[in-house]
């Protein structure tokens, strides 16, 4: 098995170091300061769980790389539209995309045999067609990522919680090439179980995205914060609330309550979510996939959504009026 990880940031490298510790031949593709110090001292990884060196070979340039059997994509969604130049060396007849992102993917509507917006393009994550172009739907493998890690200097991977990567075709069929994966996930010491429908775990996932992300960056609070303000905790639970509605119309029924999602963000703490620490660092904002897709969905399958509507108003003017690198 031959594997790149393009963007081997703080996920991308704690995955590529735990595959390569498993014997897997992996390649991390990255720049600047974090791409030298792996080259030099490799990814060193501090966990709770033990820690860890490991020496994959790490490059900028994926030509010295060639055909991988997978790609694990670590890169904003984004980012994936101009992706292209970097991913055409690495990619052979039959190479698997896993694209570790929040919110919708591009392929969402791939593969529902028999709903009525299948194979329907999502405009929000595929604009004008321009992310399929790069990424054809049928190299797509689904990945949710339960596990928070940060760099911690360049080279250093600290890895907070979690070891849990769901994975999971779009057609829902139980793949070779996502048992393989699978297989050596584990091997690596991370948890990585194939879901008949992977899609139960993105809304799952998304229902906290796509609250408290924007909620943070427009208020600047942390997420127990957030939950701890009884209006805010309203607002969390009403937009969760259309979340799933919008979920269980396009075809998924998550199997959560919305208590029990909001109370296991509170036990997070006072963390930053990733829209805001994007936002401090005058980042482009990852709004795309984790709001603005949720009420395309909820516009095509003419679901009201009045509270994600205005929070997605306001965070996206917020995104325009930033300022971003």
């Amino acid at each position: 098995m031959k594997i790149a990880v393009l963007g081997a940031g703080a996920i991308g490298a704690y995955v590529g170091a735990a595959l390569h510790r498993a014997g897997v031949e992996v390649h991390l593709i990255a720049r600047g300061a974090h791409l030298a110090a792996m080259r030099e001292h490799g990814v060193r990884v501090l966990s709770p769980r033990g820690d860890f060196t490991a020496r994959p070979h790490a490059t900028s340039d994926p030509a010295e790389v060639g055909e991988v059997d997978y790609v694990f994509l670590g890169l904003k969604a984004y980012s994936y539209a101009s992706s292209g130049d970097l991913l055409a060396p690495l990619m052979g007849q039959d190479t698997a995309v896993i694209a570790a992102q929040n919110g919708i993917p591009w392929w969402y509507f791939h593969g529902m045999t028999g709903h009525p917006l299948e194979g329907r393009r999502i405009e929000a994550v595929d604009p004008g067609g321009s992310v399929t172009a790069v990424l054809p739907m049928e190299r797509a493998i689904g990945c949710v990522v339960y596990c928070s890690t940060e760099i911690e200097s360049p080279g250093v991977i600290r890895h907070l919680e979690g070891t849990r990567f769901s994975i999971g075709e779009p057609d829902r069929s139980i793949s070779a090439r996502c048992v393989a994966l699978s297989e050596a996930m584990i091997a690596g010491g991370l948890k990585c179980p194939v879901e008949k429908d992977v899609r139960e775990d993105i809304w799952i996932k998304l229902m906290g995205n796509v609250a408290f992300n924007p909620l943070s960056a427009l208020t600047r609070a942390t997420m127990v914060e957030i939950c701890d303000h009884d209006d805010s905790r309203d607002l969390v639970a009403q937009m969760m609330a259309e979340t799933l509605t919008i979920a269980r119309a396009a075809g998924c029924d998550p199997r959560i309550s919305i208590d029990k999602r909001i109370d296991g963000a509170r036990r997070v703490g006072h963390h930053k979510t990733s829209m805001l620490q994007d936002l401090e660092a005058g980042k482009r904002l990852e709004i795309d996939a984790i709001i603005a897709a949720v009420v395309e969905i909820a516009e095509l399958t003419r679901v009201p959504a009045p509270t994600l509507r205005h929070v997605y108003a306001a965070i996206d003017l917020l995104s325009r009026t930033s300022l971003v690198s």
